[in-house]
């Protein structure tokens, strides 16, 4: 069973000319952004649905720039449908996605997040961390087991340290690319100082394509993102090139919506029309030299005690577009399973 992606209604920013002086600037450093760039400022020629302005509060849309149904059949429906998923390749049986972030992003409340979902309620499995230190020190791979018949979902997330601005202090992208690769055994003690080698106890030196890793997820504090700190930005940057070596596919997860947003915390299922929200995006876009359409606005839970159904959607959305992207990944395989027929 195969997911087919969807696309995004066409519409212009409403930062336009702002991002447009920075996309001029991203054009001139790499090709890479400058492809997105251009891609932007194409689909920024069009108009944006109205919005409106009201004393009280930011500017929404009168239309959501991306159609989302926010009912409870719905929520239903997104679970069913990546439950029952079944990855393209009989040798793969469950999809691997990396998630690699800025230390307090995000990344670990957003497995916890996915994990609440499907559990039924507000679940803490991950650490969390707080301050200024990864919680996380080693590469955890975290299945996801659902809470009415305990069935593991067929997808697994690989955990990482967090990243820091110096690579000496954290995560090393030599590590990264072992992990890509397959060679980094589950609870491997992270060393920023030295990364891991086939002489390292427990490296995997022979890993199968179900040991690799099929699609990397950017996690981003979306409340933070046009203070990005070069260094870190150039730290993401150079990450994102060494995924594009392996033709994985690449999402970005911008998280904190709500502090972006009065309306969104509000309410989640105002985050498609929020102009707010959308310039985040649309400055991540640039930033990272991504689509628009592989970018995806996050709620995690934090704070709550009880599950809500438009934070649900939210997640499992986003969670159904790591698959989308992973199962794509796997079809460049088929051929190896499958002969070609003339």
């Amino acid at each position: 069973m195969s997911f087919m992606g969807g696309s995004d209604k066409v519409l212009s920013s409403p930062a336009e000319s702002r991002l447009g002086s920075s996309a001029g600037q991203s054009r001139s450093r790499n090709t890479e952004e400058k492809e997105t760039t251009t891609a932007m400022g194409s689909a920024s020629s069009s108009s944006l649905p109205a919005d409106k302005e009201t004393n009280r509060g930011p500017r929404m849309l009168d239309e959501p720039w991306r159609k989302v149904d926010w009912t409870e059949e719905e929520r239903k429906k997104l679970m069913e449908e990546i439950t029952a998923y079944k990855p393209s390749l009989d040798s793969v049986k469950k999809v691997r996605v990396l998630f690699l972030g800025q230390i307090g992003a995000g990344k670990s409340s957003l497995f916890n997040s996915i994990n609440s979902v499907f559990r039924g309620h507000v679940r803490p499995q991950a650490a969390v961390g707080v301050g200024e230190t990864s919680e996380t020190l080693k590469y955890r791979v975290y299945p996801v087991i659902t809470g009415s018949n305990r069935q593991q979902l067929p997808v697994l997330f690989c955990d990482t340290m967090g990243l820091e601005e110096k690579e000496g202090s954290s995560l090393k992208t030599d590590d990264v690319v072992s992990i890509i690769k397959g060679h980094v055994p589950n609870w491997y003690q992270f060393n920023p100082m030295a990364a891991i080698k086939p002489s390292t106890p427990r490296y995997i030196e022979s890993p199968s394509l179900k040991d690799q890793i099929h699609c990397i997820v950017f996690v981003v504090d979306g409340s933070k993102i046009e203070i990005l700190p070069e260094k870190m930005e150039s730290r993401l940057k150079e990450l994102r090139h060494k995924a594009k070596e392996f033709d994985l596919p690449q999402i970005v997860l911008m998280t904190k919506v709500d502090e972006i947003c009065p309306s969104v915390k509000d309410n989640v299922s105002n985050v498609y029309k929020s102009k707010a929200v959308l310039e985040q995006m649309q400055i991540a876009s640039v930033k990272f030299g991504i689509p628009l359409n592989q970018i995806v606005p996050i709620k995690n839970y934090c704070s709550e005690l009880e599950l809500k159904t438009d934070v649900d959607i939210l997640i499992l959305t986003a969670l159904r577009q790591m698959v989308r992207a992973a199962d794509c990944y796997l079809d460049n395989f088929l051929s190896d399973e499958s002969p070609v027929e003339d």
